[in-house]
């Protein structure tokens, strides 16, 4: 396996949303006592955002098995610039000089995409040991991943193939 994989998921980058409950009562079916049924789920909106990212990663790796040692990822992400802006107000933000301190926060952008490569990229996100993430202004949003996989860090689990 080559040691580093990247790939974009294109447009508007999205948070991962909070987990939403809905409540019914009904009849619990052994005792026939009314009972409260309390269901959690995942936004909708999360959901899909996280099967583009799932399907960009699964594009990139081409068939092969999920990684399952140490991780290290890497986060561009970037939100397009306002058109409500003025022409020179727009240029500063392409130019860097103006930086998105809006939504989405980027912790929840990386937890979106951490969750969509889970069984794609890697088995679980906790493989994850050393990320960064920065957040731009751009005329293309979207995000870029850079995936490396750190062959040379030792995973508490497990033994290394190649131990000395």
């Amino acid at each position: 396996m080559s040691n580093q994989i990247t790939f974009h998921v294109p447009g508007l980058p999205r948070g991962k949303g909070r987990a939403k409950s809905s409540s019914r009562i009904g009849r619990d079916p052994r005792t026939g006592a009314a009972r409260v049924f309390t269901r959690h789920y995942t936004p909708e909106a999360t959901a899909a955002y996280e099967s583009l990212v799932k399907l960009a990663a699964a594009q990139v790796m081409a068939g092969r098995e999920p990684y399952t040692g140490a991780i290290q990822m890497h986060l561009h992400i970037v939100l397009p610039i306002p058109q409500s802006w003025s022409g020179v107000r727009q240029r500063r933000a392409a130019a860097g000089l103006i930086v998105p301190t809006v939504k989405p926060d980027s912790d929840n952008v990386e937890k979106a995409v951490k969750d969509g490569c889970n069984g794609v990229v890697y088995r679980d996100d906790v493989q994850v040991v050393l990320d960064s993430k920065a957040k731009i202004y751009g005329l293309v949003p979207g995000v870029t991943a850079t995936i490396t996989f750190r062959d040379d860090l030792e995973p508490a689990q497990g033994v290394r193939k190649n131990a000395p």
